[in-house]
């Protein structure tokens, strides 16, 4: 019988481990090589960022915490009648965050189909913590959502939401009453004591002039949109957080003649935000449609904001907001005239829907006498009076929700 012995090879060994190691990186690269094909990747390879230098930000955020303790001892004390408003250069701060982008990303996955195991877990989450009401929802099993988009759209029972139709204006959207009132100089206050201005808001008045392009005096352009002079403008601001219902609905019988979308910025619409920044929804991008009811002048603003997505009309298939490449400042005009008609919408009807949570103006023209029912920070619901209801009416027949 014969015996062999082996010895190992260390030149052998040594070759074995380099190919070992070969094959090793050559399985990463491929499965690093695949990963970046995902979609996820190449769109994030196409992003330009606008850098701000760290000091800028460390700064910032110092001064806004001085700033909090600060307001926080002013309530302390009772003086709480004037807003601390941001000053120039940290509004600059804040637009220089690239929130448009941040929000194009946000819509990208709001729309990608989750697993139907992870539907269930994922959506209540996010019910849990922005507490949403699933009863009300025409779809209550969350397993029938594909999408995170496809949740925040989620239409509600009609039962749940009736329609005040007595002769009066009604919320158009679940929400917070920020703030409301007459129109004064030119004026609205989006919070107490915080204004902007309604020209810069509602751009020029070429929707009956045809053209007027210049800024004209605030009390002129004040005039040019009553129909009516012995009438007055009044305002509504209804604020919709990330766990309200987020379709908005007509809140008056009326015509839509016009639609001038604005191309601004995406900052965040949060009442503690508007507290902060005079002017915020004259720097949103939004999209403000004009027309008329039976009382008059009468237009309906969707403000777009930080991580939504887009908005989207019913009846206007050419509005796309956020769209990347356009400039900033810039406004794009639609005419919904037609043989001397625009479009009419019915009260209660659907009008359109936010991707999240963002904010509704309503500026209305309406006799004198016109008197809301509100109160500020105020919980309201789709179809619920904003008003008393005046003697005469003009509705149409009743719609529903859908």
């Amino acid at each position: 019988m014969k015996l062999s012995l082996h010895f190992p090879c260390p030149t052998l060994h040594k070759i074995n481990k380099k190919r070992l190691r070969q094959k090793e990186s050559s399985g990463r690269s491929s499965k690093w090589q695949q990963l970046r094909q995902l979609p996820i990747i190449r769109y994030l390879k196409s992003l330009r960022w606008t850098p701000i230098p760290l000091s800028v930000g460390f700064a910032l955020i110092a001064f806004q915490q001085y700033r909090h303790i600060r307001e926080r001892e002013s309530r302390k004390k009772g003086d709480d009648t004037r807003p601390i408003l941001a000053s120039d250069w940290e509004i600059q701060c804040y637009r220089m965050l690239p929130l448009k982008t941040l929000s194009r990303v946000w819509g990208w996955v709001n729309n990608i189909d989750l697993p139907v195991w992870a539907r269930r877990p994922i959506l209540s989450l996010y019910v849990r913590s922005f507490g949403c009401d699933l009863s009300e929802a025409v779809e209550e099993d969350l397993k029938q959502y594909r999408n995170l988009g496809e949740f925040f759209r989620r239409a509600i029972k009609t039962a749940v939401r009736p329609i005040d139709f007595g002769n009066c204006v009604v919320s158009p959207a679940d929400g917070k009453v920020m703030h409301y009132g007459r129109v004064e100089k030119d004026h609205l206050e989006q919070v107490k004591g915080v204004t902007y201005s309604l020209q810069t808001f509602l751009g020029p008045n070429t929707w009956q002039t045809y053209n007027q392009i210049e800024k004209v005096s605030d009390d002129v352009y004040h005039k040019s949109l009553l129909h009516n002079p012995n009438n007055c403008l009044y305002h509504c601001i209804v604020y919709l957080a990330p766990g309200d219902y987020h379709r908005f609905h007509s809140p008056v019988n009326w015509e839509v003649q016009f639609r001038r979308h604005f191309s601004g910025e995406l900052l965040s619409v949060r009442p503690s935000i508007a507290r902060r920044i005079a002017g915020l929804f004259s720097l949103n991008e939004r999209a403000v449609y004009v027309g008329k009811w039976h009382h008059g002048f009468f237009s309906l603003a969707a403000v777009g904001a930080t991580n939504v997505g887009s908005i989207k009309v019913s009846f206007d298939k050419d509005l796309a907001t956020n769209v990347k490449g356009w400039k900033k400042g810039t406004h794009h005009e639609h005419r919904f005239i037609r043989d001397s008609s625009g479009i009419h919408v019915k009260k209660g009807e659907f009008f359109g829907e936010f991707n999240l949570g963002s904010t509704v103006v309503l500026v209305f023209e309406a006799p004198s006498d016109f008197s809301f029912k509100l109160r500020t920070e105020q919980k309201i619901q789709v179809g619920q009076s904003l008003n008393h209801c005046m003697s005469e009416s003009n509705d149409l027949p009743n719609c529903t929700i859908h």
